[in-house]
């Protein structure tokens, strides 16, 4: 029972007898315990460490030592007064540490915003991760330098499964041995693809929660990427890839070589029928059950239209709509 307060079986005994029999010498008290002489003499030792034992007076016929307990009402109370103040410090320290968890949850760690991934095998499965852990809209830059996870082309996987995939390649990368065949089956995917002069980096962006760049570029250093989380970096960076998008040239299938075409800037024949039923004052739901198709998409194509005018409200899209010719008054 007194082992809350540091004592163990054998000074507890030792405690107890002396308290009942009220002074005893060392070989007494190994007979009433039942131990060796040493072992008695160990635990009065320690006793009197604590404060629970003393030696007394000598006896008169052996002339040996005897050992007194201390009233248990003071040399106890003693004991269990440390230990409650330990258990106090303990409990503060406790709190504290939770407080301090709790922080540090709430606010992530600069070092928890990115993570880096080197070695060829270990970007190609990150950028895998990436592109089919997306359940809405993958976002790519894609350059004609060779990396470790190709452009566009791996985009493939994520439109299969409904995802939006928005591309926008390099015209070097139409040089390259495989570029238009591979570019004419991303469109096929019914992915969309525009083309600028110039990329300033490759970028992936998955869902806007996610981004990708490469740290390293030449042909004889080892891989390196830098994977984004949510933070100011991911929106600068998605910012970056809107940026591109809005100044690149969409393409379509062609029948001319080499396979794929400039499309002028303008809508396409269902962005002009639905530019057309907003303008007549139907809402996105209604526009998009009139023609079976998805309410995102009608949001997505909007977007697209007023990216393509320069605008930032559906008004200013229906009067540019009206100055551009794309519908007629």
């Amino acid at each position: 029972m007194l082992g809350a307060i540091g004592l163990d079986e054998a000074q507890e005994a030792a405690y107890r007898t002396l308290v009942a029999v009220g002074a005893a010498e060392v070989g007494d008290l190994a007979h009433r315990l039942g131990v060796a002489e040493a072992a008695a003499e160990r635990a009065l030792r320690r006793l009197e460490r604590q404060g629970l034992a003393a030696q007394a007076s000598s006896s008169a016929s052996s002339g040996a030592r005897r050992w007194v307990a201390a009233p248990p009402g003071v040399a106890l109370g003693a004991l269990l007064n440390r230990q409650r103040h330990e258990l106090e410090q303990a409990e503060l320290a406790a709190v504290l540490l939770a407080e301090e968890y709790r922080a540090e949850a709430a606010e992530p760690a600069v070092h928890d915003l990115v993570e880096v991934v080197t070695g060829a095998g270990a970007v190609t499965q990150r950028f895998a991760q990436l592109r089919l852990g997306a359940v809405e809209e993958v976002c790519a830059l894609v350059t004609g330098r060779s990396v470790a996870a190709t452009g566009y082309d791996a985009e493939g996987r994520a439109s299969a499964r409904g995802v939006t995939c928005r591309v926008v390649v390099e015209r070097e990368v139409l040089d390259l041995p495989r570029g238009v065949a591979e570019l004419t089956a991303a469109l096929a995917r019914n992915e969309q693809v525009r083309v600028v002069d110039r990329v300033p980096a490759k970028l992936v962006v998955a869902d806007r929660s996610l981004a990708m760049v490469p740290l390293t570029t030449g042909r004889d250093a080892d891989p390196a990427a830098l994977v984004v989380h949510a933070s100011g970096l991911l929106e600068s960076l998605t910012g970056l890839f809107e940026a591109v998008w809005r100044e690149a040239r969409p393409v379509r299938l062609g029948t001319a070589a080499p396979g794929v075409e400039l499309a002028p800037a303008g809508p396409d024949p269902v962005d002009l029928r639905i530019l057309s039923l907003l303008l007549a004052g139907m809402t996105d739901a209604s526009v998009a059950k009139q023609l079976e198709v998805g309410l995102r998409t009608v949001q997505r194509r909007v977007k697209g239209l007023m990216e393509a005018a320069g605008v930032t409200t559906r008004l200013q899209l229906g009067w540019q709509a009206y100055e551009r010719g794309w519908v007629e008054r």
